[in-house]
């Protein structure tokens, strides 16, 4: 019996807004024999838009997904490939979670944190208590039982809970009731702007200390948006505001900036993803940019605001008094000229460290305009997200001098792109300069062949400071895998994270990545996702974790097939290696 369950779904709607190249393939619905236990929540109607584990993450590293074996239990959490982490590779907020029908089943989790933060050591203070729910149906019951929670709780995580109108009567009743609530999340809840203004007035209290505020997916409108302008000024405690994944259009967006311009607003952070956002957005948003010393943190991916509209937010910027530290722009309608906007920009900003330009059809000639800005001395940028944005050898001939040159720059996607064997080589050329300090590479899908793997290998065994290679959807094959671990099981070597997800794999290969686990200090991911291994290769690569010098943490094994006897000894090595994780 193979080991992957007939556990994933129907296919469902796609949901509206997804990047292009969007799958819902085996890969993504499928997780094999060993359920998942997962920290956080999913959001969207139909199929989930966000979440998926590391293995199908796109353009850029995301945060740990928390997966854990749920031993004892079958089936598995049908996780599916969404519009952040998938595409975009988000680093926060965007993490897996065991769908609803799942945490029934017998044997698992009942699906209700209480969590408690570490304190430091010799620290007096109380730890923070945290109610932290995700994906379960609150009967009246439980509601009842949660209220006085909702009461006492820092921190106020109820996602994807069912909860609509009706409930927010109660929750807004019990916010008003604690003076101790620094965070809450209802994300991905048919609340409407009847639900939301009724939690918004239970946060109106004097005594309300509200720093994270996560609406998202909430089915706010623009009908409900006109009660944000007194909210922002009443909360001058709140930091960081989730309004993504609501159809909020350029009138909401309006009113929410009228919010953001009041002294008495102080936020820091504002997530405004599908939000149906257009070029006429961008003039109240620069002007919010003109106005606030605070704002560190814009997120509006995914919204068509277009070469017009970039440009007038670049204007906002450049006159800005704000630290701006993150931009995230990933499919907004870049066009090559939006860049020279977006080289001043960078030139300017010295407190810009993470800027995403994903999805945009920026081509040669575009990273060519921005590049003047990248290799500035203001420029302190430590990651540039630009998957699939239509670069070639070209255009990577001229990111190979920001790498050369720019030391701050610690992660660099370039997912998506038509780059080829010549440009790995170029990319590994830089990355043995000395000024280059490059820790995460990201060439998905790059038109990259076995060719290649001679050059990231010697690359490899000389390069102290890469820590990760993300490889995945290239044609490298045994012989380009075979190069890759003859070079990682060299001493002195430190990667410590390689995807090599959908390569052509086989069986073949397996026996140099078993010798690799056990001769490789630094290695602790290793993702084979979606490759051509059977019984015999996982077998190899278990005779290698069985043994107590194998370092490795997590192993990712998505779409692949192997019988109950193998899945018996994957168990048992479970159970036996409580620090290590393997994933299917």
């Amino acid at each position: 019996m193979g080991s992957q369950r007939d556990l994933c779904p129907p296919e469902a709607k796609t949901p509206a807004g997804r990047p292009k190249g969007y799958s819902g393939s085996s890969q993504v619905w499928g997780l094999g024999g060993r359920s998942c236990r997962l920290s956080t929540s999913y959001s969207g109607e139909g199929p989930p838009r966000r979440n998926v584990p590391r293995a199908f993450a796109w353009a850029g590293p995301p945060p740990r997904c928390g997966l854990e074996p749920a031993r004892g239990r079958q089936g598995a959490c049908p996780l599916q490939q969404g519009r952040g982490c998938a595409r975009h590779g988000h680093k926060h907020d965007h993490v897996p979670q065991l769908c609803g029908p799942w945490q029934s089943l017998p044997g698992s989790p009942r699906p209700f944190l209480l969590l408690e933060a570490d304190v430091d050591k010799g620290s007096t203070s109380p730890p923070t208590m945290k109610l932290d729910i995700q994906c379960e149906q609150l009967s009246d019951a439980r509601w009842t039982e949660l209220l006085p929670l909702i009461q006492q709780y820092e921190v106020v995580r109820l996602d994807d809970c069912g909860l609509t109108e009706v409930r927010c009567k109660d929750i807004g009743s019990a916010l008003r009731a604690n003076p101790s609530l620094t965070e809450l999340s209802l994300r991905t809840n048919e609340l409407g702007d009847g639900g939301v203004h009724l939690v918004l007035q239970g946060l109106q209290s004097p005594t309300c200390k509200i720093q994270k505020l996560s609406l998202q997916n909430c089915c706010l409108t623009e009908a409900g948006c006109g009660v944000l302008p007194g909210v922002l000024r009443s909360l001058p405690t709140l930091l960081e505001l989730h309004l993504s994944d609501n159809p909020l259009g350029d009138a909401g967006l309006q009113l929410l900036c009228e919010g953001l311009l009041d002294p008495q607003c102080h936020l820091e952070k504002l997530h405004l993803e599908y939000c149906n956002l257009t070029a006429a957005a961008c003039e109240p948003l620069a002007a919010v940019l003109r106005a606030t010393r605070d704002l560190k943190e814009l997120v509006v991916s995914n919204n068509d605001m277009g070469e017009a509209g970039i440009r007038e937010l670049c204007r906002g910027l450049a006159d800005s008094a704000c630290q701006l530290e993150t931009l995230k722009l990933e499919n907004c309608g870049l066009t090559p000229a939006n860049c020279k906007d977006l080289c001043g920009i960078v030139a300017s900003q010295a407190s810009l460290n993470e800027l995403d330009l994903g999805s945009n059809p920026l081509g040669d000639a575009g990273i060519a305009e921005l590049c003047p800005g990248l290799l500035s001395p203001g420029s302190q940028l430590k990651t540039l997200w630009l998957w699939e944005c239509d670069i070639t050898a070209s255009g990577c001939r001229d990111l190979c001098r920001i790498l050369q040159a720019k030391e701050t720059l610690k992660e660099l996607s370039l997912a998506g792109n038509s780059l080829g064997d010549e440009s790995a080589r170029l990319l590994c050329d830089s990355l043995l300069q000395p000024g280059c300090q490059l820790e995460s590479l990201w060439v998905k899908s790059c038109n990259l062949t076995a060719a290649c793997c001679p050059h990231f290998g010697s690359m490899l065994t000389q390069n102290k400071r890469l820590l990760e290679l993300q490889l995945s959807s290239n044609q490298l094959g045994d012989s380009g895998v075979q190069a890759l671990c003859q070079a990682l099981g060299q001493p002195g070597t430190t990667l410590r994270v390689l995807w090599l997800g959908d390569c052509d794999v086989t069986d073949g290969a397996c026996g140099g990545l078993a010798s690799l686990l056990l001769t490789s200090r630094s290695l602790r991911e290793l993702d084979l996702s979606n490759n051509g291994l059977g019984d015999p290769g996982v077998l190899q690569l278990l005779g290698s974790l069985e043994q107590s010098g194998c370092a490795l943490e997590q192993l990712v094994l998505y779409d692949i097939y192997w019988t109950e006897v193998v899945e018996e000894r994957l168990r048992a090595l479970e159970g036996s290696k409580p620090g290590l994780r393997i994933i299917s």
